[in-house]
């Protein structure tokens, strides 16, 4: 039984992150790192701070979508803008491990927290910048949203059903994956870090994230000279793979192997299809796909996804229900996971949040923290990172350069 009470944030516990990064993409990294343990402190700006503070839905004045990335951080609003504001910043940096960011290339260097500037005063910081289309290249400049990757990257052209339109993922990849390389290139460096003792400036572009993340597709196209089209649900290669109709909703059904097709030919009665000669290998059921997914949509259709659910785990074919948002984060599954915890929230009490999704077995990092209100820990920050006294912390209020 791990331990309920235990003290271990997690393996980055006693790495401080400074934290420039607002809207999805940015914030995506600095929530890795939270959930991995590390102190983050996010530098708001004054008013309303991160953008998505102000996008609806609310509750009670809160945003869904800014409670969404922002678990287990600490909020400072510092006003950029002024000398007494940067000096701040640079203080903080001088004292921290990571810095991550994710305005466009060159604004962090004309306010005088770009790399070569913050390096000089922290030759160790681990600097990550993580931007649209990165430091480099025709389009470094061009403001960049997370539709836009999705089409410049090809993702999005092979994403919908087979001759309509193309049609953008429904989850956000285009920025989340600046929160799966930004992350992977900190934890580099600091490995590196612990080698050199010198950190790195990290260059993550959410449009190099995707094309990376083609994967198959990507060789898929060197190979027949030709652009992969949409699929659906389906697989470009794989027959049966997808969606199924169900007497009362439909099904997924995936056949990897010769051995999954026969597993689901016995699971649906159709033992006699098994050594079809036209459905005996991989690329003959691609080549009968039509044929295929009809004959196995007719048994589908005449039961319900409970009873195939039943006969498909029997037989131990790969297979799901199509489950809305709500009931996946209610599934047995992730309740076993502990995927959703409830965090104590400053204005709104006790909240459901989705929970980190690394674990690490024999040791339990305690529930994340409830995203925070605007600037509530400044005082905190001033105090127990920079060593101001209250005096200190009340002039900087007073001249409005925190709040």
């Amino acid at each position: 039984m791990q331990d309920t009470k235990s003290n271990w944030a997690g393996p980055l516990q006693g790495i401080r992150v400074l934290d420039f990064t607002r809207v999805l993409a940015g914030p995506a990294a600095s929530l890795a790192l939270a959930d991995l343990g590390a102190e983050v402190l996010k530098i708001e700006p004054p008013g309303a701070g991160d953008d998505t503070r102000t996008f609806p839905p609310f509750r009670e004045e809160v945003s869904h979508y800014f409670i969404s990335g922002n678990r287990g951080k600490k909020s400072i609003v510092v006003d950029l803008k002024t000398e007494a504001g940067l000096a701040l910043a640079k203080d903080l940096a001088a004292k921290c491990d990571i810095l991550v960011e994710n305005y466009r290339p060159g604004v962090m260097d004309r306010l005088g927290l770009g790399y070569e500037a913050l390096s000089v005063i922290n030759p160790r910081l681990i600097y990550c910048a993580i931007s649209g289309f990165g430091m480099t290249g025709p389009l470094r400049d061009r403001p960049s949203f997370d539709i836009v990757v999705q089409a410049l990257s090809g993702a999005l052209s092979v994403n919908g059903e087979p001759g309509g339109l193309p049609t953008k993922l429904g989850i956000p990849l285009g920025d989340l994956v600046g929160g799966v390389n930004g992350p992977i290139g900190i934890l580099a460096a600091l490995y590196e870090r612990s080698v050199t003792g010198r950190g790195r400036l990290i260059d993550i572009s959410l449009l190099d994230g995707v094309i990376g993340m083609l994967g198959y597709l990507a060789q898929l196209a060197f190979f027949t000279g030709e652009d992969p089209k949409p699929q659906g649900s389906q697989h470009p290669n794989l027959v049966p793979y997808g969606v199924f109709p169900a007497r009362d909703g439909s099904i997924i059904i995936a056949c990897l192997t010769n051995s999954f097709w026969e597993r689901i030919c016995k699971a649906l009665g159709l033992q006699e299809r098994i050594l079809d000669p036209r459905f005996d290998s991989l690329q003959k059921r691609r080549d009968h796909r039509d044929l295929v997914n009809q004959m196995i949509s007719e048994v589908t259709s005449q039961k319900s996804v409970d009873e195939l659910a039943a006969i498909l785990e029997e037989y131990q074919v790969p297979h799901a229900p199509i489950l809305g948002i709500r009931e996946a984060l209610a599934q047995p599954q992730a309740v076993a996971r502990e995927m959703v915890v409830e965090a104590d929230h400053q204005v709104l009490g006790k909240i459901p949040i989705v929970s980190r999704s690394i674990k690490f077995p024999g040791d339990r990092q305690p529930d994340p923290a409830a995203p925070p209100v605007l600037g509530q820990h400044t005082d905190d920050i001033l105090r127990d990172i920079l060593g101001l006294t209250a005096e200190q912390i009340h002039a900087l209020r007073m001249s409005k350069v925190v709040a």
